[in-house]
């Protein structure tokens, strides 16, 4: 039976050209393996990215297996579809996402092969500052689309930027104010929000520092560039044993009402409440 795209808490990515990678990224405990065509291949190596990342595909059907294809304006894109797509991808993951238009660029392309069930997009669309800008002034609604996702480095070189990170190591405001919107457009398309990855492998008290502050905002995942980063996500991610405790209760309290408002510790609880607590029970 297939995992529930909610269950998406970790997106792992790994060079397509690189067959070790390939074989330990399938062998880690992500709940998304994302083979890279893009950034992390070079222009030379895109056919034998392609080709490798089309073996791996059709050797196994688990943990979920998604492509990020090359950019729309590369010319790469019909042909990373084109040579994948026999491997039953349950995803592809579309890099400089500037909106819905681009999403049904990329869907068309997977849709003209036939394929059944269609492959899921993921739409990474803070990469660009079209991008950014039309997160607030364009509904990002699409029925392939699984969720959306941020990143600061593309931007920044858009930006010009010197740094995407303040003194402090928190991100600086044009980005922290991207990935807010995002997080605001997949919430209004009811799709996934998928947090930025975090560049310092080895920080694994910034990993879960960070992934904890995700989460808290409403993030449902977040990005790796590691296999060793999995363990430390799937654990910020998890809610504590307070959270499960909270959440129960709300859930006994409400489901009991006959009027759809509870109390608890003096607080008044209503359908919200009810909505938040059965979201940390099912990431319990």
């Amino acid at each position: 039976m297939p995992v529930p795209p909610h269950a998406f808490g970790s997106w792992l990515f790994v060079p397509g050209d690189d067959p070790k990678k390939l074989n330990k990224a399938l062998e880690s405990n992500a709940d998304v393996v994302i083979f890279d065509l893009e950034d992390a291949v070079s222009a030379g190596r895109k056919d034998i990215a392609r080709s490798l990342t089309f073996d791996a595909l059709s050797r196994t059907s688990r943990p979920a297996r998604y492509v990020r294809v090359n950019d729309l304006a590369s010319g790469y894109t019909a042909k990373d579809v084109e040579d994948t797509i026999a491997g039953k991808p349950d995803g592809y993951v579309l890099p400089k996402c500037e909106g819905p238009h681009d999403i049904e660029t990329l869907a068309e392309m997977i849709r003209r092969h036939g394929v059944s069930p269609l492959p899921r997009i993921l739409g990474i669309c803070t990469e660009t500052v079209r991008g950014v800008r039309n997160l607030m002034r364009m509904d990002w609604e699409h029925p392939m689309l699984v969720g959306l996702a941020w990143g600061g480095e593309d931007l920044q070189a858009n930006l010009g930027a010197r740094s995407n990170r303040s003194a402090g190591g928190g991100y600086a405001s044009p980005f922290a104010l991207a990935r807010d919107l995002m997080l605001f457009a997949a919430r209004d398309a009811n799709v996934l929000a998928i947090d930025a990855v975090f560049t310092d492998f080895r920080n694994e008290l910034g990993l879960t520092q960070e992934t904890e502050a995700a989460k808290t905002l409403g993030f449902d995942g977040k990005m790796a560039i590691h296999p060793g980063q999995i363990g430390p996500i799937h654990n910020a991610l998890k809610p504590g044993q307070s959270e499960r405790e909270w959440a129960a209760k709300v859930v006994a309290l409400l489901e009991a009402s006959e009027t759809g408002v509870a109390q608890l510790d003096g607080k008044m609880l209503d359908r919200p409440h009810l909505k938040l607590a059965e979201q940390i029970l099912a990431r319990s």
